[in-house]
Protein backbone atom coordinates (compact mmCIF):
# COMPACT_ATOMS: atom_id res chain seq x y z
CA UNK A 1 0.00 0.00 0.00
CA UNK A 2 1.43 3.37 -0.94
CA UNK A 3 1.99 6.23 1.45
CA UNK A 4 -0.67 8.31 -0.36
CA UNK A 5 -3.20 5.53 0.03
CA UNK A 6 -2.28 5.21 3.71
CA UNK A 7 -2.88 8.91 4.21
CA UNK A 8 -6.23 8.72 2.46
CA UNK A 9 -7.33 5.75 4.53
CA UNK A 10 -6.15 7.25 7.81
CA UNK A 11 -8.47 10.21 7.24
CA UNK A 12 -11.49 7.89 7.32
CA UNK A 13 -13.64 8.49 10.42
CA UNK A 14 -13.55 4.80 11.37
CA UNK A 15 -9.76 4.89 11.53
CA UNK A 16 -9.74 8.11 13.51
CA UNK A 17 -12.14 6.59 16.03
CA UNK A 18 -10.18 3.35 16.15
CA UNK A 19 -6.98 5.26 16.95
CA UNK A 20 -8.74 7.07 19.77
CA UNK A 21 -9.95 3.77 21.27
CA UNK A 22 -6.59 2.06 20.89
CA UNK A 23 -4.93 4.75 23.01
CA UNK A 24 -7.11 3.71 25.96
CA UNK A 25 -5.45 1.09 28.16
CA UNK A 26 -8.66 -0.82 28.69
CA UNK A 27 -7.35 -4.10 30.09
CA UNK A 28 -10.32 -6.13 31.31
CA UNK A 29 -12.47 -5.14 33.12
CA UNK A 30 -11.29 -1.52 32.88
CA UNK A 31 -13.12 0.47 30.21
CA UNK A 32 -10.54 3.28 30.51
CA UNK A 33 -13.18 5.80 29.34
CA UNK A 34 -13.75 4.20 25.95
CA UNK A 35 -17.51 4.07 26.45
CA UNK A 36 -17.87 7.82 27.11
CA UNK A 37 -16.21 8.44 23.75
CA UNK A 38 -18.77 6.21 22.05
CA UNK A 39 -21.71 7.51 24.09
CA UNK A 40 -20.95 11.09 23.07
CA UNK A 41 -21.15 10.18 19.39
CA UNK A 42 -24.28 8.10 19.86
CA UNK A 43 -26.01 10.88 21.82
CA UNK A 44 -25.32 13.24 18.93
CA UNK A 45 -27.21 10.80 16.69
CA UNK A 46 -30.29 10.81 18.91
CA UNK A 47 -29.58 7.66 20.89
CA UNK A 48 -30.73 7.45 24.50
CA UNK A 49 -27.56 6.30 26.26
CA UNK A 50 -27.63 4.45 29.57
CA UNK A 51 -24.61 3.70 31.69
CA UNK A 52 -25.28 0.33 33.33
CA UNK A 53 -22.41 -0.44 35.71
CA UNK A 54 -22.36 -3.68 37.66
CA UNK A 55 -19.54 -4.26 40.13
CA UNK A 56 -16.34 -2.94 38.58
CA UNK A 57 -17.66 -3.42 35.04
CA UNK A 58 -18.78 -0.60 32.74
CA UNK A 59 -21.67 -1.26 30.38
CA UNK A 60 -23.33 1.02 27.85
CA UNK A 61 -26.74 0.47 26.32
CA UNK A 62 -28.03 2.94 23.77
CA UNK A 63 -31.23 2.95 21.72
CA UNK A 64 -32.67 5.14 18.99
CA UNK A 65 -36.34 4.63 18.28
CA UNK A 66 -39.28 3.16 20.16
CA UNK A 67 -40.80 0.68 17.72
CA UNK A 68 -39.73 -2.73 16.48
CA UNK A 69 -37.90 -4.45 15.05
CA UNK A 70 -34.74 -3.68 17.04
CA UNK A 71 -31.34 -4.12 15.39
CA UNK A 72 -28.51 -4.07 17.93
CA UNK A 73 -24.77 -3.86 17.41
CA UNK A 74 -22.81 -5.33 20.31
CA UNK A 75 -19.21 -5.58 21.41
CA UNK A 76 -16.65 -4.96 24.11
CA UNK A 77 -14.08 -2.32 24.95
CA UNK A 78 -11.94 -4.48 27.23
CA UNK A 79 -8.81 -6.17 25.94
CA UNK A 80 -6.50 -8.90 27.20
CA UNK A 81 -3.15 -7.97 28.77
CA UNK A 82 -0.35 -7.14 26.36
CA UNK A 83 2.22 -9.68 27.47
CA UNK A 84 5.81 -8.41 27.52
CA UNK A 85 5.59 -4.93 26.02
CA UNK A 86 9.27 -5.14 25.13
CA UNK A 87 8.37 -7.81 22.57
CA UNK A 88 6.04 -5.49 20.68
CA UNK A 89 7.46 -3.69 17.66
CA UNK A 90 5.64 -0.55 18.80
CA UNK A 91 3.90 0.47 22.04
CA UNK A 92 0.70 -1.61 22.35
CA UNK A 93 -1.43 1.36 23.38
CA UNK A 94 -0.09 3.76 20.79
CA UNK A 95 -1.71 3.01 17.41
CA UNK A 96 1.03 2.59 14.85
CA UNK A 97 0.73 2.33 11.07
CA UNK A 98 2.96 -0.05 9.12
CA UNK A 99 2.40 -1.43 5.63
CA UNK A 100 -1.33 -0.80 5.56
CA UNK A 101 -1.90 -2.25 9.03
CA UNK A 102 -2.67 -0.52 12.29
CA UNK A 103 -1.07 -2.10 15.35
CA UNK A 104 -2.25 -2.01 18.95
CA UNK A 105 -3.81 -4.18 21.64
CA UNK A 106 -7.46 -4.54 20.72
CA UNK A 107 -6.97 -3.57 17.08
CA UNK A 108 -8.73 -6.73 15.89
CA UNK A 109 -10.43 -7.85 19.10
CA UNK A 110 -12.44 -5.76 18.94
CA UNK A 111 -12.01 -2.02 18.82
CA UNK A 112 -11.99 -1.96 15.02
CA UNK A 113 -15.42 -3.58 15.08
CA UNK A 114 -16.66 -0.93 17.51
CA UNK A 115 -15.29 1.90 15.39
CA UNK A 116 -16.87 0.46 12.25
CA UNK A 117 -20.24 0.06 13.99
CA UNK A 118 -20.39 3.64 15.24
CA UNK A 119 -19.39 5.19 11.93
CA UNK A 120 -21.80 2.92 10.03
CA UNK A 121 -24.59 4.14 12.30
CA UNK A 122 -23.53 7.75 11.76
CA UNK A 123 -23.60 7.32 7.99
CA UNK A 124 -26.93 5.50 7.94
CA UNK A 125 -28.73 7.90 10.28
CA UNK A 126 -27.43 10.94 8.41
CA UNK A 127 -29.11 9.60 5.27
CA UNK A 128 -32.10 7.98 7.02
CA UNK A 129 -33.02 10.09 10.06
CA UNK A 130 -36.60 8.77 10.02
CA UNK A 131 -35.75 5.10 9.65
CA UNK A 132 -38.34 2.52 10.76
CA UNK A 133 -37.78 0.32 13.78
CA UNK A 134 -35.03 0.94 16.32
CA UNK A 135 -31.26 0.83 16.43
CA UNK A 136 -29.39 -0.17 19.58
CA UNK A 137 -25.81 -0.54 20.78
CA UNK A 138 -24.67 -2.77 23.68
CA UNK A 139 -21.08 -2.44 24.84
CA UNK A 140 -19.36 -4.00 27.85
CA UNK A 141 -15.93 -3.96 29.47
CA UNK A 142 -16.32 -7.55 30.74
CA UNK A 143 -16.03 -9.89 27.75
CA UNK A 144 -12.39 -10.93 28.03
CA UNK A 145 -12.58 -11.56 31.77
CA UNK A 146 -15.15 -13.32 33.92
CA UNK A 147 -18.09 -12.12 31.78
CA UNK A 148 -20.34 -12.10 34.84
CA UNK A 149 -21.23 -8.42 35.16
CA UNK A 150 -21.20 -7.47 31.50
CA UNK A 151 -23.53 -8.40 28.66
CA UNK A 152 -25.21 -11.06 30.79
CA UNK A 153 -26.36 -8.47 33.34
CA UNK A 154 -27.47 -5.97 30.69
CA UNK A 155 -29.61 -8.57 28.95
CA UNK A 156 -31.14 -9.53 32.29
CA UNK A 157 -31.99 -5.87 32.95
CA UNK A 158 -33.53 -5.42 29.51
CA UNK A 159 -35.60 -8.57 29.93
CA UNK A 160 -36.83 -7.41 33.33
CA UNK A 161 -38.25 -4.23 31.79
CA UNK A 162 -39.72 -6.03 28.81
CA UNK A 163 -37.30 -4.76 26.18
CA UNK A 164 -36.63 -7.16 23.31
CA UNK A 165 -33.76 -7.15 20.81
CA UNK A 166 -34.75 -8.85 17.55
CA UNK A 167 -31.44 -8.92 15.67
CA UNK A 168 -27.90 -8.56 16.99
CA UNK A 169 -24.60 -8.20 15.12
CA UNK A 170 -21.54 -8.84 17.28
CA UNK A 171 -18.31 -7.31 16.02
CA UNK A 172 -16.12 -10.20 17.13
CA UNK A 173 -13.23 -11.03 14.76
CA UNK A 174 -14.89 -13.86 12.83
CA UNK A 175 -12.92 -13.65 9.57
CA UNK A 176 -10.13 -16.13 8.96
CA UNK A 177 -8.29 -15.52 5.67
CA UNK A 178 -9.97 -12.41 4.33
CA UNK A 179 -12.58 -10.00 5.61
CA UNK A 180 -16.05 -11.51 5.63
CA UNK A 181 -15.06 -15.04 4.64
CA UNK A 182 -16.64 -16.44 7.81
CA UNK A 183 -19.74 -15.39 9.72
CA UNK A 184 -20.59 -17.06 13.01
CA UNK A 185 -24.25 -17.99 13.23
CA UNK A 186 -23.88 -19.84 16.52
CA UNK A 187 -21.43 -21.18 19.06
CA UNK A 188 -20.92 -24.44 20.88
CA UNK A 189 -21.79 -24.64 24.54
CA UNK A 190 -19.03 -24.74 27.15
CA UNK A 191 -19.46 -26.91 30.25
CA UNK A 192 -16.68 -27.57 32.76
CA UNK A 193 -16.47 -30.16 35.50
CA UNK A 194 -14.27 -29.98 38.59
CA UNK A 195 -13.77 -33.47 39.96
CA UNK A 196 -12.03 -34.49 43.17
CA UNK A 197 -11.33 -38.18 43.70
CA UNK A 198 -10.57 -38.98 47.33
CA UNK A 199 -8.21 -41.74 48.45
CA UNK A 200 -5.95 -42.55 51.39
CA UNK A 201 -2.38 -41.28 51.45
CA UNK A 202 0.28 -43.88 52.07
CA UNK A 203 3.75 -45.27 51.43
CA UNK A 204 4.35 -46.50 47.88
CA UNK A 205 5.90 -49.71 49.26
CA UNK A 206 2.67 -50.60 51.08
CA UNK A 207 -0.13 -50.00 48.53
CA UNK A 208 -2.41 -52.37 50.45
CA UNK A 209 -2.43 -49.84 53.29
CA UNK A 210 -3.33 -46.89 51.05
CA UNK A 211 -5.90 -46.04 48.39
CA UNK A 212 -4.33 -44.34 45.41
CA UNK A 213 -6.89 -42.05 43.71
CA UNK A 214 -4.78 -41.94 40.54
CA UNK A 215 -5.28 -45.67 40.05
CA UNK A 216 -9.02 -45.31 40.60
CA UNK A 217 -9.32 -42.31 38.25
CA UNK A 218 -7.31 -43.74 35.34
CA UNK A 219 -10.02 -46.15 34.03
CA UNK A 220 -12.62 -43.39 34.23
CA UNK A 221 -10.39 -41.00 32.29
CA UNK A 222 -9.88 -43.61 29.59
CA UNK A 223 -13.61 -44.28 29.32
CA UNK A 224 -14.53 -40.60 29.10
CA UNK A 225 -11.97 -40.07 26.34
CA UNK A 226 -13.20 -43.08 24.38
CA UNK A 227 -16.88 -42.09 24.37
CA UNK A 228 -18.26 -40.76 21.09
CA UNK A 229 -20.49 -38.11 22.59
CA UNK A 230 -22.21 -37.38 19.30
CA UNK A 231 -21.43 -36.98 15.61
CA UNK A 232 -22.37 -33.33 15.46
CA UNK A 233 -25.04 -32.17 13.05
CA UNK A 234 -25.53 -29.96 10.02
CA UNK A 235 -24.29 -26.88 11.87
CA UNK A 236 -22.06 -28.16 14.68
CA UNK A 237 -18.97 -30.38 14.84
CA UNK A 238 -18.95 -33.35 17.23
CA UNK A 239 -18.88 -32.59 20.94
CA UNK A 240 -15.35 -32.41 22.34
CA UNK A 241 -14.21 -33.65 25.76
CA UNK A 242 -10.85 -32.42 27.04
CA UNK A 243 -9.08 -32.67 30.40
CA UNK A 244 -7.43 -29.30 30.97
CA UNK A 245 -5.96 -29.73 34.46
CA UNK A 246 -4.86 -32.74 36.50
CA UNK A 247 -3.13 -32.65 39.87
CA UNK A 248 -2.23 -35.20 42.54
CA UNK A 249 0.66 -35.82 44.88
CA UNK A 250 2.57 -33.97 47.58
CA UNK A 251 5.88 -33.74 45.76
CA UNK A 252 7.58 -36.83 47.25
CA UNK A 253 8.36 -39.92 45.16
CA UNK A 254 7.54 -42.38 47.95
CA UNK A 255 4.08 -41.10 48.91
CA UNK A 256 0.82 -41.91 47.15
CA UNK A 257 -1.61 -38.99 47.23
CA UNK A 258 -4.73 -38.54 49.29
CA UNK A 259 -6.64 -36.71 46.55
CA UNK A 260 -6.69 -36.21 42.83
CA UNK A 261 -8.17 -33.05 41.29
CA UNK A 262 -9.16 -32.88 37.64
CA UNK A 263 -10.80 -30.19 35.54
CA UNK A 264 -12.38 -31.06 32.23
CA UNK A 265 -14.35 -29.20 29.60
CA UNK A 266 -16.97 -30.05 27.02
CA UNK A 267 -17.51 -27.94 23.92
CA UNK A 268 -20.87 -29.33 23.00
CA UNK A 269 -23.38 -29.10 20.20
CA UNK A 270 -27.13 -28.70 20.17
CA UNK A 271 -27.37 -32.48 20.41
CA UNK A 272 -27.13 -31.92 24.18
CA UNK A 273 -28.40 -29.64 26.87
CA UNK A 274 -26.11 -29.02 29.80
CA UNK A 275 -28.48 -31.05 31.97
CA UNK A 276 -28.39 -34.13 29.72
CA UNK A 277 -24.62 -33.89 29.36
CA UNK A 278 -24.12 -33.67 33.12
CA UNK A 279 -26.42 -36.64 33.63
CA UNK A 280 -24.48 -38.71 31.09
CA UNK A 281 -21.14 -37.98 32.78
CA UNK A 282 -22.51 -38.71 36.23
CA UNK A 283 -23.91 -42.02 35.00
CA UNK A 284 -20.46 -42.99 33.70
CA UNK A 285 -18.77 -42.01 36.96
CA UNK A 286 -21.30 -44.05 38.92
CA UNK A 287 -20.01 -47.19 37.19
CA UNK A 288 -16.61 -46.72 38.84
CA UNK A 289 -15.78 -47.32 42.48
CA UNK A 290 -14.90 -43.77 43.48
CA UNK A 291 -15.20 -41.58 46.53
CA UNK A 292 -15.59 -38.27 44.75
CA UNK A 293 -17.03 -34.78 44.59
CA UNK A 294 -18.08 -33.21 41.29
CA UNK A 295 -18.96 -29.56 40.70
CA UNK A 296 -20.12 -28.08 37.41
CA UNK A 297 -19.60 -24.69 35.78
CA UNK A 298 -21.65 -23.67 32.75
CA UNK A 299 -20.02 -20.91 30.70
CA UNK A 300 -22.74 -20.86 28.08
CA UNK A 301 -25.21 -23.03 26.24
CA UNK A 302 -24.97 -23.58 22.48
CA UNK A 303 -26.98 -21.28 20.26
CA UNK A 304 -27.82 -21.24 16.58
CA UNK A 305 -29.39 -18.53 14.44
CA UNK A 306 -31.51 -20.15 11.78
CA UNK A 307 -31.79 -18.93 8.20
CA UNK A 308 -33.87 -15.78 8.11
CA UNK A 309 -33.76 -12.04 7.65
CA UNK A 310 -30.61 -11.39 9.68
CA UNK A 311 -28.50 -14.15 8.14
CA UNK A 312 -29.71 -13.17 4.67
CA UNK A 313 -28.92 -9.50 5.21
CA UNK A 314 -25.44 -10.21 6.58
CA UNK A 315 -24.60 -12.67 3.81
CA UNK A 316 -25.86 -10.27 1.15
CA UNK A 317 -23.89 -7.34 2.54
CA UNK A 318 -20.69 -9.36 2.73
CA UNK A 319 -21.05 -10.67 -0.82
CA UNK A 320 -21.77 -7.21 -2.19
CA UNK A 321 -18.61 -5.76 -0.66
CA UNK A 322 -16.20 -8.70 -0.97
CA UNK A 323 -17.48 -10.55 -4.01
CA UNK A 324 -17.84 -13.82 -2.08
CA UNK A 325 -20.56 -15.34 0.04
CA UNK A 326 -19.40 -16.03 3.61
CA UNK A 327 -19.10 -19.46 5.18
CA UNK A 328 -21.70 -19.78 7.94
CA UNK A 329 -19.92 -21.30 10.93
CA UNK A 330 -20.38 -22.24 14.58
CA UNK A 331 -16.67 -22.77 15.23
CA UNK A 332 -14.36 -21.07 17.70
CA UNK A 333 -14.73 -20.47 21.40
CA UNK A 334 -17.48 -18.71 23.30
CA UNK A 335 -18.65 -15.13 22.90
CA UNK A 336 -21.21 -12.83 24.47
CA UNK A 337 -23.68 -14.17 21.94
CA UNK A 338 -24.33 -16.93 24.49
CA UNK A 339 -26.01 -14.35 26.72
CA UNK A 340 -27.94 -12.55 23.98
CA UNK A 341 -29.39 -15.45 22.00
CA UNK A 342 -31.36 -17.09 24.86
CA UNK A 343 -33.51 -13.96 25.10
CA UNK A 344 -34.98 -14.85 21.70
CA UNK A 345 -32.57 -12.73 19.65
CA UNK A 346 -31.11 -13.76 16.30
CA UNK A 347 -27.34 -13.32 16.68
CA UNK A 348 -24.50 -13.32 14.17
CA UNK A 349 -20.83 -12.44 14.56
CA UNK A 350 -19.03 -10.54 11.83
CA UNK A 351 -15.72 -8.78 12.27
CA UNK A 352 -12.12 -8.52 11.06
CA UNK A 353 -9.51 -11.22 10.53
CA UNK A 354 -8.69 -13.06 13.76
CA UNK A 355 -5.12 -14.20 13.00
CA UNK A 356 -3.44 -11.76 15.41
CA UNK A 357 -5.96 -11.58 18.27
CA UNK A 358 -4.51 -11.89 21.79
CA UNK A 359 -1.00 -12.01 20.26
CA UNK A 360 2.03 -9.76 20.42
CA UNK A 361 1.75 -7.10 17.66
CA UNK A 362 -2.02 -7.47 17.26
CA UNK A 363 -3.13 -5.64 14.14
CA UNK A 364 -5.90 -5.01 11.64
CA UNK A 365 -5.80 -3.94 8.00
CA UNK A 366 -6.87 -0.33 7.58
CA UNK A 367 -8.70 -1.16 4.36
CA UNK A 368 -10.63 -3.90 6.16
CA UNK A 369 -11.87 -1.52 8.85
CA UNK A 370 -13.21 0.81 6.18
CA UNK A 371 -14.81 -2.04 4.25
CA UNK A 372 -16.32 -3.43 7.46
CA UNK A 373 -17.93 -0.05 8.05
CA UNK A 374 -19.59 -0.27 4.66
CA UNK A 375 -20.75 -3.83 5.31
CA UNK A 376 -22.30 -2.85 8.64
CA UNK A 377 -24.06 0.09 7.00
CA UNK A 378 -25.43 -2.16 4.29
CA UNK A 379 -26.77 -4.59 6.90
CA UNK A 380 -28.68 -1.74 8.52
CA UNK A 381 -30.05 -0.66 5.13
CA UNK A 382 -31.24 -4.15 4.29
CA UNK A 383 -33.02 -4.61 7.63
CA UNK A 384 -34.34 -1.14 8.47
CA UNK A 385 -34.96 0.55 5.15
CA UNK A 386 -38.52 1.79 4.68
CA UNK A 387 -39.40 -0.88 2.11
CA UNK A 388 -37.77 -3.80 3.97
CA UNK A 389 -40.03 -6.79 4.57
CA UNK A 390 -41.54 -7.26 7.99
CA UNK A 391 -42.98 -10.72 7.42
CA UNK A 392 -41.58 -12.23 10.61
CA UNK A 393 -41.52 -9.38 13.11
CA UNK A 394 -44.01 -6.80 12.03
CA UNK A 395 -43.24 -3.09 11.80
Amino acid sequence: MTRDLDTEHLAHPSIELLKSLLRRRSITPDDADCQPILAKRLTALGFRCESMPFGDVSNLYARRGDSGPVLCFAGHTDVVPTGAESEWNSPPFEPTLRDGLIYGRGAADMKSGLAAMIVALEEFITDNPEHPGSLAVLITSDEEGSAIDGTRRVIEALKARGEQIDWCVLGEPSSEGQLGDTVRIGRRGSLSGLLQVRGIQGHVAYPQLADNPIRRFAPLLTELHNIEWDQGNEFFPPTSFQVVELHAGIGFPNVTPANLNARFNFRYSTEWTYQTLQARVEAVIALHDLDYELNWHLSGEPFLTAAGELVTAVSTAVQEHTGKAPVLSTGGGTSDGRFIAPAGTDVVELGPINASIHKINENVAIADVIKLTSIYRRIIELLLRHDAGRSRLGA
